[in-house]
């Protein structure tokens, strides 16, 4: 694999993402611990529940953030295309 990246997020308790897009990219999203919800499509979009076991699939351009409102750290891998700029 030539343009795949894996990266790894521990969100402390009560932080959440930015929230962002990658226009001509999609991202496959890991929960491994804690609990928490996940908004992706809009940014106004209803926050669902994501826990260790979720893969969270983000189509192209989607706008996704990810809030820790459990009681302990947030951890999630993510791949995504390594040319994008971000």
């Amino acid at each position: 694999l030539k343009n795949l990246v894996l990266s790894s997020t521990k969100l402390y308790r009560g932080q959440q993402t930015r929230g962002h897009r990658h226009p001509g990219q999609e991202e496959v999203y890991i929960f491994i611990q804690g609990y928490g919800k996940m908004i992706v499509g809009e940014e106004d979009g209803e926050p669902f529940d994501v826990a260790p076991g979720d893969v969270v699939l983000i189509p192209d351009g989607a706008f996704h953030r990810v809030i820790n409102d459990g009681e302990m750290n947030l951890v999630f891998n993510c791949v995504f295309d390594g040319k994008r700029n971000h």
